[in-house]
């Protein structure tokens, strides 16, 4: 079997990324942010464009001083300020790498830079040369490369590898070409460039037709050996390939790619919080290995083969980048993931308690788009200290209110009492203390001696948690009860405590 090949991770997050609309950083993020790459083992760190302006300059230049082991790149048209200034830039670093471009396609070369191919290859070779008197370590781009004349292309690259490139980009600028088309096109210049031998392959690739990491992958199949990607895949307009998916995919895929990467995986959901952090560019839910549902399983069929086996459903272990598999509990649930969930918070339940709480979990779900954790432990509190329905002496068969800011609040109550229906209206100072006299009127006198109300989780459909405490003959009782309604989570906490009551007191008698 062919040798493996290792693909050096070139991160662009600091100047290509940067180049989301809103994405600027200031210095000190730029810095930190550097930090954390060289965490993460990248190869090259391209730490931004230091000609755009005097702070880019002295965050590449921080940056240069700081970073030890990974390469810092600067980026720089074909122009002489450019490379001089960039060159300044990396001065201080270990190992520093000027990165020069030229747009190669015919339509940059005839409307942005109105310049003909052999003026293009003229300026690509003057400037190549020129910048290798700074540095060793020279990386060409010709720009837009998946959109220019493939004979052109070869002639380009080879004249610039002759000048003294080291490392040869071939962007995707655009994102325009396709897997199989970008994967021969690599394979072409490979067997068309005379001494492409003598440089490496680096690719670039964009995201505007959602192909960037595959393209990027069927490069490293064609001979690509070092790969240009961002964090969380930002970048211009659609964005760059994500650099954790294309690592993750060559590590979860090698019997595919035959490749590694030498980066730290268990550093990459860190990289990515403090870029979605510094950006201001939130991570899509549903985004491949980092996002927040990427190893997130409510489907019942799905978490039950999770539960027996994660390889069911996960074809990477998600400790492996830092994460951990979740089992969602929602209205697709099924009794294993809710049993899995309700013993792991220390219940031990019978099947009928959890038929019960499955079904109440069920209905909630129905009711507001979001079940939290939160909200499942109240319901199994509920269940767990529940009255038997055959116990139950007071049952509610129907609670309606009247309120608003002209009307006084109203509460009609209809109750099952000890098998007899009975009914009680009464006005109050607000809802509750309605319902509170209705019941009284209902069923005889008692006392609400306190009330406790609060929200189990955030947002307006959360739960209502209400804890009531009542004086009954004497004797003072409490209760619990929880509900997506206020008026109803009231209601319930009183006739349960009402019940435990009743209870005592026929206990008593007997």
């Amino acid at each position: 079997m062919e040798k493996m090949k290792r693909i050096k991770i070139f991160d662009t997050t600091l100047r290509d990324g940067e180049q989301s609309p809103g994405a600027t950083l200031t210095h000190s993020e730029k810095i930190l942010i550097a930090k954390q790459l060289e965490k993460l083992n990248v190869g090259v760190i391209e730490a931004g464009f230091p000609v755009a302006s005097d702070d880019d300059f002295e965050a590449v230049s921080s940056i240069a001083s700081e970073i030890k082991k990974p390469v810092v790149c600067a980026l720089a048209r074909c122009i002489k300020k450019d490379i001089d200034v960039a060159a300044k830039a990396i001065e201080p670093a270990k190992k520093g790498r000027i990165h020069v471009f030229l747009a190669t396609s015919p339509i940059h070369m005839k409307f942005k830079l109105k310049k003909t191919p052999q003026e293009i290859i003229s300026s690509a070779v003057k400037h190549i040369k020129y910048a290798k008197e700074f540095t060793k370590d020279i990386e060409f781009s010709p720009e837009d490369a998946s959109r220019t004349k493939p004979e052109f292309l070869f002639e380009v690259v080879e004249k610039a590898i002759n000048a003294g490139a080291t490392t040869i980009n071939i962007p995707d600028t655009v994102g325009y070409t396709q897997p199989n088309e970008y994967g021969t096109l690599i394979k072409s210049i490979k067997e068309n460039v005379p001494n492409i031998d003598e440089a490496i392959i680096s690719v670039h690739c964009h995201d505007d037709l959602g192909l960037a990491v595959a393209n990027s992958i069927e490069a490293i199949r064609n001979g690509a050996q070092q790969v240009e990607c961002t964090i969380n895949g930002i970048g211009e307009r659609a964005g760059n390939a994500s650099l954790e998916e294309i690592v993750m995919n060559i590590y979860t895929r090698k019997d595919y790619s035959n490749a590694f990467t030498e980066i730290n995986f268990s550093e990459i959901m860190n990289t990515s919080k403090m870029v979605s952090s510094f950006t201001g560019l939130m991570v899509q839910a549903n985004k491949a290995i980092v996002g927040k549902n990427a190893f997130a399983h409510e489907s019942g069929i799905h978490q039950h083969g999770v539960l027996n086996n994660p390889e069911s459903y996960e074809i990477m272990n998600p400790k492996i980048v830092g994460k951990e598999t979740e089992l969602i509990i929602g209205k697709h649930s099924g009794k294993h993931a809710i049993k899995n969930f309700i013993e792991s918070q220390g219940f031990s339940f019978t099947d009928e308690q959890l038929e019960a709480v499955s079904s109440k979990i069920k209905l909630l779900a129905d009711k507001q788009k979001k079940i939290f954790n939160e909200d499942i432990i109240a319901l199994a509190n509920q269940i767990s200290g529940k009255i038997p329905e055959e116990n139950q002496i007071i049952k509610i068969k129907e609670v309606s209110i009247s309120t608003g800011n002209k009307i006084k609040p109203t509460a009609n109550i209809v109750l099952d009492f000890d098998g007899e229906e009975v009914n009680g209206l009464a006005n109050g100072l607000g809802p509750v203390d309605a319902v509170s006299k209705a019941i009284k009127n209902a069923i005889g006198d008692f006392e609400l001696k306190e009330y406790n109300l609060k929200a189990i989780t955030g947002g307006t459909d959360a739960l209502a948690d209400v804890v009531v405490l009542i004086d009954y003959k004497g004797k003072t009782y409490s209760a619990e009860a929880i509900n997506e309604d206020v008026i109803m989570a009231s209601t319930k906490a009183l006739i349960k405590a009402l019940n435990k009551g009743f209870i005592t007191k026929r206990r008593r008698k007997k």
